[in-house]
């Protein structure tokens, strides 16, 4: 392929990709907005009509946002790509530190950097201003900043090694070095799933054990039932960043713990939380973690295999904007790009994602009607909708595009009938 070709290819897509999110996001925003006076029906007289309002209006607010950021990516990828961005960036990087590890390691950096800074302003105005003005910011700007900096030392202590160690085997292992590499990288990643609780986590949040001893013992009992073994139960304080609540399980083997939000304990009532977590068991039950880890350690052995091709051919990096007869390797500037584009090549695959963890989130649901209360689980998800604003009227194309979750018109009818 010529690079000419592959402009005209990546332009193509990029165009493509855009037309599809704007179409949908527009679709959302007046499929909203035109049922944002009535309630469905199957929540009539469970939400009141200003929290339904509140949540389109939430939902439209996040969408004209996303719009933004739609726009402001694209121009950044156009930017370090098509109009020579990356190719500055890396010339002005080289002539600081030469060829050699340090450079690749330096061009990561300061893309990393710079594409860090160019978010910054619209995160701090996401928690500032969007999710301040419908009462879901807790975090101080204080703790904001804490955060940032915990992420970026974090990102600089496990990253970097990581990052080495990959630019390492594209050196030295020949042409075999993209199947090296995914073994470090699959290895990584669950190594992250032992680590993230127990190290990781306790970093931003505080973790306590449930001291309600009556919910507890009811907790254990499911546990019982389904056969799960957890290294403990914990309650996070979520509630000193959002008002939003969820409860979930995270771990590997022996390392598993199930966390509540303390946002969602003060919320719902001890039947619903067992309801809550019959469903997040479900998902262990029916192993779709392992699934999901199976298939994202499939896909990614992929997309490594196919840059270890695109790395060697001078058409990726000049349709792109990149000289690749650098004075020095490539790797880093392969690896950069192919991030960089993969999501624009890949966008249209959005939908079979989603039809997948849809079919979980069923799956889960059976599981807890079956092992809990169908009635209890609805009740908690009513006020989780009511709580977190979630709309209940989501443009079905849309939210076969974007949502893990399924529509919670269809969700909600399916555990009545199970109930039933």
């Amino acid at each position: 392929m010529s690079s000419q070709l592959f402009s005209i290819v990546f332009v193509g897509f990029l165009l493509l990709t855009l037309s599809i999110r704007f179409w949908l996001s527009s679709r959302q925003i007046r499929h909203v907005l035109a049922h944002r006076d009535a309630v469905p029906p199957q929540f009539a007289e469970r939400i009141p009509l200003s929290a339904h309002q509140k949540a389109a209006d939430y939902t439209v607010a996040k969408g004209k946002f996303g719009l933004v950021l739609m726009l402001l990516n694209a121009g950044v990828l156009i930017g370090f790509t098509l109009l020579g961005g990356l190719q500055w960036l890396s010339s002005t990087v080289l002539a600081m530190t030469g060829p050699g590890m340090f450079y690749q390691l330096a061009l990561i950096g300061a893309f990393v950097l710079i594409s860090g800074l160019i978010e910054l302003p619209f995160d701090y105005y996401k928690q500032f201003s969007l999710e301040q003005r419908f009462g879901f910011n807790k975090m101080t700007r204080p703790l904001f900043f804490s955060d940032l900096a915990k992420s970026i030392l974090l990102g600089v202590a496990m990253g970097l090694p990581l990052i080495w160690i990959v630019l390492l085997l594209m050196e030295k292992s020949g042409d075999l070095w993209w199947l090296y590499a995914w073994m470090v990288w699959s290895g990584f990643q669950l190594l992250m799933l032992v680590l993230f609780p127990t190290v990781i986590a306790p970093l931003f949040n505080k973790f306590t054990p449930l001291a309600d001893d009556k919910l507890r013992q009811q907790i254990e009992a499911l546990m019982q039932r389904v056969g799960f073994a957890s290294k403990g139960l914990f309650v996070m304080d979520g509630s000193k960043r959002s008002a939003h609540g969820n409860a979930y399980f995270s771990g590997f083997g022996a390392a598993k713990r199930i966390v509540f939000f303390d946002t969602l304990l003060s919320r719902l009532a001890p039947d619903e939380v067992e309801a809550v977590l019959a469903h997040e068991l479900g998902h262990f039950k029916m192993r779709h973690i392992i699934k999901r880890i199976v298939v994202l350690f499939l896909a990614s052995l992929g997309f490594l295999a196919l840059l270890g091709y695109l790395k060697t051919q001078a058409w990726f990096y000049s349709g792109l904007g990149v000289d690749p007869t650098l004075a020095a390797s490539n790797d880093a500037m392969a690896l950069i790009l192919f991030m960089l584009v993969l999501p624009v090549f890949t966008f249209l695959l959005s939908p079979l994602n989603s039809l997948t963890s849809r079919k979980h989130e069923f799956e889960a649901d059976a599981f807890a009607a079956r092992h809990s209360s169908a009635r209890n689980l609805v009740s908690a998800l009513v006020k989780l909708y009511e709580d977190n604003a979630a709309t209940l009227t989501p443009d079905p194309v849309h939210s076969a595009f974007y949502d893990s979750h399924p529509p919670a018109t269809i969700r909600i009818s399916r555990l009545l009938e199970q109930a039933a």
